[in-house]
């Protein structure tokens, strides 16, 4: 009886210490994992920032320079938490990288991040999600068209403000070819940002709106 019992410790024992070992293999994997997950997702967030503020540009890491951007305001419109990017260049905040919605798209709401320059200009546009249809209004990813680098350069002086939206609706702006709705989306939502980037210059570049004025 002795021995039964001794047996049935000593196999307790060892399937506990098994049971120890696998959950910390488990563990370790999970960690590693999670790690060279985080390592992706951060390269890749990266690379779209890149696409707007080129490296040369700027000399920290925007990943790590963020602001939190307010859910619910009337300009982003926003429906949760997202981050602004500063770019700087020796210190001084040289852009701002903004996300924003358009929550009227043609098949919904389109998310989209705008690079407004400290001198009030559009750095550039990319959108980062939509559901617009195939071959009409998907010509707001820069994977399949060139329309959205049209923004590059302009600010809430070219064109006026009024003049912010396709030229359907007598705008600056072309709209696609049997698509409209998709395109004024984007085109007021980019407004919408440059309207809130000169209302927070302060937050966003350390000045007031009054203290610098875009003059293109």
């Amino acid at each position: 009886m002795n021995e039964l019992r001794q047996a049935i410790t000593r196999n307790s024992l060892l399937l506990a210490g098994f049971a120890v070992l696998t959950a910390l293999l488990v563990a370790s994997t999970f960690l590693g994992t999670k790690d060279r997950i985080s390592a992706a997702q951060r390269a890749a967030e990266e690379k779209a920032l890149l696409q707007i503020i080129p490296r040369a540009s700027h000399d920290n890491a925007m990943l790590d320079d963020r602001l939190e951007a307010p859910v619910n305001d009337p300009f982003l419109q926003l429906r949760e938490s997202k981050a602004i990017y500063i770019a700087r260049r020796q210190g001084e905040a040289t852009a701002a990288l903004i996300p924003a919605t358009a929550p009227d798209g043609y098949s919904g709401e389109i998310e989209l991040i705008v690079g407004v320059n400290r001198d009030g200009t559009v750095a550039g546009v990319r959108v980062l999600q939509h559901r617009e249809t195939p071959g009409l209004g998907d010509g707001i990813d820069h994977r399949k068209s060139d329309w959205i680098e049209s923004f590059r350069g302009r600010s809430l002086n070219n064109p006026e403000l009024e003049r912010w939206t396709v030229r359907k609706d007598g705008g600056a702006f072309d709209q696609f070819t049997g698509a409209t709705i998709t395109p004024r989306a984007v085109v007021q939502a980019t407004a919408r940002v440059l309207q809130y980037a000169k209302n927070n210059r302060r937050i966003l570049f350390g000045e007031s709106h009054r203290d610098k004025e875009p003059t293109s």
